[in-house]
């Protein structure tokens, strides 16, 4: 038996996500376009190979060598990983795997899961509510916003399994000089008890002109963007993603825009500020799965759950950073992971 057709995915640069990604229109038409196979336009198998799990505390399912679970991911490195982490888990469970990870783009992976040319994907539940299911806002209540996306999908096809503990949502961070020179500032509530010469920022555009962005956040804690006693325009410097990091790091703002499991946090030695008044929306990741491959083998969900509950914040910003700022590949990085869980054994 198998559950879907070979598809394919080509390796891209770049670590974004939606809604911050900005997707790959070509690839979304393409995808979106069912009578057509990816194979056919050109895209190749994901390049990097991880090999066969040995057996870990993960249980092998009975039937499962029969059938074939496509498996994707988006194109930037906590997604390659997790894609990796994906494609181990359904190893060990006895599957056949297709990997088509490293998509690119985060529409045309929701695509492909969506028509059911993919079997399982790990995405975040804030993306999936704003970007895929259309909502304006989110809930940074984490067990709301995961039940919310969970019920609405299932009229998708879609079964979203446990969330992870891993939340990678928006968050301001504080180089160390800079938060002793503050008073020890430990969350974004303080901001507004600085002085306005010390409220400056580092952002990237999108996250700018967001309409869950900026200064929504910064109104949200009591500061009017472009005013004189708030955060004056001048006070902004807007910056490409990577750039926020290393002016952060250097000084050039007190407070730089951060995703809070980004390995450069912890190598450039920045602290991620408390959201203590919660205005982010929740991001925590989750396994989907096709409802029909749950239906046939309903304990893989349960090999999942047992993963997602050791992907947590801190446990991505060092595997992130094996991979941005160690140069490792994503799928060494992935299996090491796993093998040091016990969830896989070296074969």
């Amino acid at each position: 038996m198998r559950i879907t057709r070979r598809n394919a995915a080509q390796r891209a640069e770049g670590r974004r996500r939606t809604p911050r990604t900005r997707v790959l229109a070509g690839a979304a038409a393409v995808l979106a376009a069912g009578s057509l196979t990816l194979t056919g336009c050109g895209l190749q198998s994901a390049a990097a190979y991880v090999p066969d799990p040995g057996q870990g505390s993960l249980a092998k399912i009975d039937g499962a060598a029969d059938t074939t679970v496509t498996v994707t991911s988006k194109n930037f490195t906590e997604q390659q990983i997790m894609g990796k982490i994906a494609v181990l888990t359904a190893k060990a469970a006895g599957f056949k795997v297709e990997d088509m990870t490293n998509v690119p783009g985060s529409q045309p992976a929701r695509d492909l899961i969506a028509s059911g040319r993919a079997d399982v994907l790990f995405d975040y539940t804030g993306t999936a509510w704003l970007t895929y299911l259309g909502h304006e806002t989110g809930y940074p209540d984490q067990k709301k916003q995961w039940q919310v996306v969970h019920d609405a999908d299932l009229k998708n096809g879609i079964t979203w399994g446990k969330p992870a503990p891993l939340d990678n949502t928006y968050a301001f961070a504080i180089r160390a000089a800079d938060q002793k020179k503050l008073g020890g500032i430990t969350k974004l509530s303080q901001i507004k008890d600085l002085p306005v010469k010390d409220r400056t920022f580092c952002v990237e555009s999108e996250f700018n002109s967001r309409q869950d962005g900026f200064a929504p956040m910064l109104k949200r804690y009591g500061i009017t963007l472009g005013a004189s006693d708030g955060v004056p325009k001048s006070n902004v410097s807007v910056l490409d993603t990577g750039a926020v990091y290393e002016a952060t790091a250097q000084g050039t703002c007190s407070f730089g825009e951060v995703f809070t499991t980004d390995g450069r946090i912890k190598s450039l030695n920045l602290t991620v500020l408390d959201d203590d008044k919660k205005f982010f929306p929740s991001y925590n990741v989750a396994p989907l799965f096709r409802t029909e491959l749950l239906q046939r083998y309903p304990q893989l969900q349960d090999d999942f759950a047992q993963v997602s509950a050791k992907m947590t914040n801190d446990v991505f910003i060092e595997l992130n950073r094996k991979v941005d700022v160690d140069g490792q590949d994503p799928g060494d990085v992935a299996y090491d992971w796993m093998v040091k869980e016990g969830f896989i054994s070296e074969n």
